[in-house]
């Protein structure tokens, strides 16, 4: 008998019919001997219509009141399957966020898990019941409501697998697995049987959304033994662990692709080190997360800084560099949109020149622009025009092989 967390994403449970097949996989698994620990998103589009509907009343609603409006899509969603088991004769309950115990520091919309109090959830789980999570919620030390970002039920399902040190963490989703590149712009994509967590965790950075970073980055923290597989069939998924087994040694794994990114050029800095970092403090102390930076100067005493961001934060930026300008001394902010960001990952990436060279010579092939670029042990990525992502992402995995049963060893 073991303990296994399971997450059903919003389209798993994006109607009463959806519901009570996800019920039946609940039962199949309880059925089998297991304790369950279920998280559960809101139905389908519902947080969209929620953020629709608040956008209609004010342009910047208060981070406050919008985790008090986007929780109550996850409530709807546990209530509901909590009683489509009932109606299945298995006992089980459905807890909010800050019912299960899931404490967060002071911080809306993008808060993060300080603990877990755990002792509801194990109580009913002693008394034979399926437990039910809302995903991407929880509650603050001062009893404040948070959510934990877009995607954040990833992060509850692998939080609570790691405080209850469950035996598995499944994540049920829309597709069969963890891919080589979005099947939606490469039908020839491959479904991989496992990838190692560095490699999961840079494909989640850098736009593949079947998994949020958060919870990669914990399930490796905690070493949380971790599946991802499709709602819709019985099909095996993929899994994350420590070190892979099959294609060991391959330089690549997959491309990602992410069209939400925007670049701010802050113009004519002193080209001193403090003002550097005290650009970087002003933008931390606000929670605005930068990517991309490339520093450029072009006289002695003066320096212009661009960095790359997601375009969601753009106007909270502006808003915080423009408060800030006399105590950073820059002469005025460039901001662009419609910018796109396409990376190719893999171990052993940055140790294959020629794989690296790859990468530069396939854009170029098919004329794309670099604007920027960045990079990390195990992966390369590139700044590029939106409107030629798709493009971008094909011919990178055209040229990587990723479409082949097997992963080309491109050798250095």
């Amino acid at each position: 008998m073991g303990l296994i967390v399971q997450k059903f994403g919003g389209t798993s449970v994006g109607s009463v019919e959806r519901i009570l097949k996800v019920a039946e996989k609940i039962i199949e698994t309880k059925i089998q001997g297991n304790d369950v620990v279920v998280v559960v998103s809101a139905m389908g589009k519902s947080t969209d219509v929620l953020v629709d509907l608040a956008k209609q009343l004010s342009d910047d609603p208060p981070d406050r009141e919008m985790d008090m409006l986007l929780t109550t899509g996850e409530q709807v969603s546990i209530a509901l399957l909590a009683m489509a088991l009932q109606s299945k004769g298995y006992p089980a309950v459905s807890l909010t966020g800050w019912q299960a115990g899931i404490v967060t520091e002071s911080i809306h919309t993008k808060a993060r898990i300080e603990q877990i109090d755990n002792s509801k959830i194990m109580n009913h789980l002693q008394k034979g019941r399926i437990v039910i999570v809302a995903g991407f919620q929880g509650v603050t030390a001062h009893g404040e409501i948070t959510t934990l970002g877009r995607g954040g039920s990833d992060t509850t399902a692998v939080a609570l697998a790691a405080s209850l040190k469950a035996d598995l963490c499944e994540i049920y989703t829309d597709v069969v697995g963890v891919f080589s590149a979005d099947p939606r712009v490469v039908p020839t994509a491959r479904k991989l049987a496992e990838i190692s967590f560095d490699e999961m965790l840079e494909l989640a950075r850098l736009g593949a959304g079947v998994l949020h970073p958060r919870a990669v980055d914990c399930a490796k923290k905690y070493k949380v033994r971790l599946t991802v597989r499709s709602s819709f069939t019985d099909e095996e998924g993929t899994t994350i662990r420590e070190e892979t087994k099959m294609e060991k040694g391959s330089a690549v794994c997959g491309v990602a692709h992410n069209n939400n990114v925007a670049k701010i050029t802050v113009k004519n800095m002193p080209n001193q080190v403090h003002a550097f970092s005290s650009l970087l403090t002003v933008l931390a102390k606000s929670y605005i997360n930068v990517d991309d930076i490339i520093q450029s100067s072009y006289e002695s005493s003066l320096t212009n800084i661009s960095f790359s961001l997601s375009e969601d934060d753009l106007k909270r930026t502006l808003k915080v560099l423009k408060a800030n300008k006399t105590r950073l001394a820059f002469e005025e902010v460039i901001a662009e949109v419609g910018l796109a960001k396409v990376s190719v990952v893999g171990t052993g990436m940055l140790t294959n020149s020629e794989g690296v060279m790859s990468m530069f010579k396939s854009l170029a092939s098919v004329n794309i622009p670099i604007k920027m670029v960045s990079t990390s042990e195990i992966k390369v990525s590139c700044i590029i025009p939106a409107d030629m992502t798709e493009a971008a992402v094909r011919t990178l995995h055209r040229a990587f092989r990723l479409d082949v049963a097997e992963i080309a060893v491109i050798q250095g």
